[in-house]
C-alpha cells in the first residue's frame, strides 16, 4: 500500500472504541505514530445519519494519514457507509472483521466473518469496488482456537481487493486473554503480496523491536498500550532507529502533554463533554507517579478546564518538590519502594 512507502518500521495506532477520537489521534501522531485509525463506526448508524457516528468521521489535516474503520453485516449498508467514509476524506477505509464483543458478533458483524471466509471475501470485494480509496481489513486468526483459518481468509481478502491486512494474533474466543501467537504472521506473509500488520501483545517499546526482528511483518499496530503510555510510539521509534531504549518522559512532560490533550478534547467537543470523556486518559498520564490515583479521583469531580489545569499545576509542583532526585519517574515503581512515603498535601 502506498501509504507505507518510505516509512521505516511503520507504527500504527489501532482503532479502539471510545479511545481513538480525534484528540487522541492527534496526540499519537505528534508522538510518532505513522498512521492512525478512528474508532470503529457502525455502518447502519452512518446511513441513518446518527449524529454521534457522523461526529467520528471528523478528520484533521494534521493527523494524516488516517483511516476510518467501519463494521456491519449487510453488504448494501457497508457499501453506502463506505462511500460516506470516502466523502469524509479518509486516506483509507478499514473493515472490522476482528471485533470479538458478543453484541457485535451476534449481529453477524466483526469476528463473525471468520466463520465464513467466502462471506468475508464477498464483503471485501463489494466495498473495494465501491470506492476509490484503499480498502484494508483487520481480522483475527480464526473464530475459535481449534479452527484457525487465517491463511484462507487472508488470501481471500487479498484476492477480493484488500490492500493491507492487520492481524490481531488471537482468535475470537480468546477475546483479549491468553498470548497472541505471532508465528502466524510469517505464514500469512509468505502467501500474500499486500502488507501484513502485526497486532496483539505489543505492550512495551521492546515488543515493537521484537515484532520486527522475529517476524516478517510490514508494520506494527499498537492498541491498549497506547492508552497507558502514548509515548510508546516515540520510544519505539527511537529504539528501532537508534538501537537503544530512550529515557522515560519526565513528570513535567507527561503532565504538560495531558494538559495539551485535554485542551484539544475540549476544543473539539466542548468543555462539559470534553472533560467528561477525557477522564479515561488520566490514568495513562499519571501512571507511575506518586499519588497519581488520588489526584485522578479528585480531578474527576472538577467541572472547568481552568480548575483542572490549576490542580495539575499544583500536582506537578508537588512532584518536583519532593522527587527532584528522580527526573524520570514514569513506570519505574522500584524507585519508590525504598523511598519515604510522603503524604500528598494537595
Amino acid at each position: 500500500m502506498e501509504l507505507l512507502k518510505n516509512i521505516k518500521y511503520p507504527l500504527i495506532l489501532a482503532p479502539m472504541e471510545g479511545v481513538t477520537d480525534l484528540s487522541f489521534r492527534l496526540i499519537c501522531r505528534k508522538l510518532g505514530a505513522d498512521i492512525v485509525v478512528t474508532e470503529f463506526i457502525a455502518s447502519e448508524a452512518l446511513i441513518r445519519n446518527i449524529e454521534k457516528s457522523h461526529l467520528k468521521l471528523k478528520i484533521d489535516e494534521n493527523e494524516r494519514p488516517v483511516g476510518i474503520q467501519i463494521f456491519g453485516s449487510k453488504v448494501s449498508s457497508m457499501i453506502e457507509s463506505a462511500k460516506i467514509v470516502e466523502d469524509a476524506g479518509a486516506d483509507f477505509l478499514d473493515i472490522n472483521y476482528g471485533c470479538w464483543v458478543k453484541k457485535v458478533v451476534n449481529n453477524d458483524a466483526g469476528a463473525s466473518f471468520m466463520k465464513d471466509p467466502d462471506r468475508m471475501a464477498e464483503m471485501t470485494n463489494a466495498i473495494s469496488n465501491a470506492v476509490k480509496i484503499p480498502v484494508t481489513v483487520k481480522t483475527r486468526l480464526g473464530f475459535t482456537r481449534d479452527k484457525i483459518n487465517i491463511l484462507e481468509t487472508s488470501k481471500k481478502c487479498e484476492d477480493a481487493g484488500a490492500q493491507m491486512i492487520t492481524i490481531h494474533c488471537r482468535t475470537r474466543d480468546m477475546g483479549m486473554s491468553g498470548n497472541a501467537d505471532w508465528k502466524w504472521i510469517n505464514e500469512v506473509k509468505n502467501q500474500l503480496t499486500i502488507p501484513v500488520i502485526l497486532n496483539g501483545d505489543v505492550v512495551e517499546p521492546e515488543d515493537t523491536k521484537r515484532a520486527f526482528s522475529e517476524t516478517t511483518c510490514d508494520g506494527v499496530m499498537i492498541g491498549r498500550a497506547a492508552i497507558s503510555n502514548p509515548f510508546i510510539f516515540r520510544q519505539s521509534k527511537e529504539l528501532l532507529l537508534n538501537g537503544k531504549l530512550p529515557s522515560e518522559p519526565s513528570a513535567r512532560e507527561r503532565i504538560n502533554l495531558c494538559k495539551d490533550h485535554l485542551k484539544l478534547a475540549i476544543e473539539i467537543k466542548g468543555e462539559k463533554r470534553g472533560l467528561t470523556e477525557f477522564r479515561k486518559n488520566y490514568s495513562g498520564y499519571f501512571k507511575g507517579l506518586y499519588n497519581g490515583s488520588k489526584i485522578r479521583q479528585r480531578i474527576f469531580t472538577i467541572e472547568t478546564l481552568d480548575n483542572v489545569n490549576a490542580e495539575l499545576d499544583d500536582y506537578l509542583n508537588f512532584l518536583e518538590k519532593y522527587y527532584s532526585e528522580y527526573p524520570e519517574m514514569i513506570f519505574h515503581k522500584e524507585k519508590f519502594e525504598n523511598t519515604e512515603k510522603i503524604e500528598c498535601s494537595l
